[in-house]
């Protein structure tokens, strides 16, 4: 079940989206121009980025990427193993949404922002080819989710984990990716059990 602030994420992202839409149909077609010099995309100064990176992530993304990651986990501690796992239609929905919501929020990532709020030291910015592995990931997440594959979450999980960190070691801490990547290599993984 969506919390209202599930809701307001995921309504907040749709209506983003519809006015996106809105906005590329009703726009006048682009001038032609020559093989050899093609025109850039601009983007229209009402759709100027509201949010910087960080407060894309910290508002919009990171919260969603729960959605997917606190589905399927498997706690071990000295009170034993507790398994917590999509068991509703609802459940596994929000894990659709979540991988929808990361989907489009990869091409928002593209649009050129301030990596902080402007009120902190930033510096405009871009990322990519890092957004397009979260987009693959997310895109992964939707087809798990709508075959409700318990097994494929855990690992769309890992990939959509993956997919973050190598946009945050190429853009949020690149001078610290000697230290990320030793401590990735420490971790720990746990494999579920195979079904008998």
């Amino acid at each position: 079940m969506l919390t209202s602030r599930g809701r307001l994420i995921a309504w907040a992202g749709l209506v983003f989206i519809a006015a996106l839409v809105s906005q590329q149909c009703s726009s006048k077609p682009a001038a032609t121009t020559t093989a050899a010099t093609p025109a850039a995309p601009s983007l229209d100064s009402s759709l100027a980025p509201t949010l910087s990176v960080k407060e894309l992530m910290e508002h919009i993304i990171d919260p969603t990427s729960d959605w997917i990651f606190d589905a399927a986990v498997i706690d071990i501690s000295k009170k034993g193993v507790t398994e917590t796992k999509p068991l509703s239609d609802d459940d596994w929905l929000k894990v659709e949404r979540g991988g929808y919501v990361l989907a489009e929020s990869s091409n928002l990532l593209k649009i050129p922002r301030r990596m902080v709020p402007s009120e902190d030291e930033g510096k405009p910015h871009q990322p990519g080819e890092p957004a397009d592995g979260l987009k693959a990931a997310a895109l992964e997440a939707v087809q798990v989710a709508k075959a409700r594959d318990l097994d494929g979450l855990f690992k769309v999980g890992d990939k959509v984990d993956k997919a973050c960190e190598a946009c945050h070691l190429e853009y949020w801490y690149p001078g610290d990716r000697e230290a990320v990547l030793k401590d990735q290599n420490s971790k720990v993984t746990y494999d579920p059990p195979k079904k008998k």
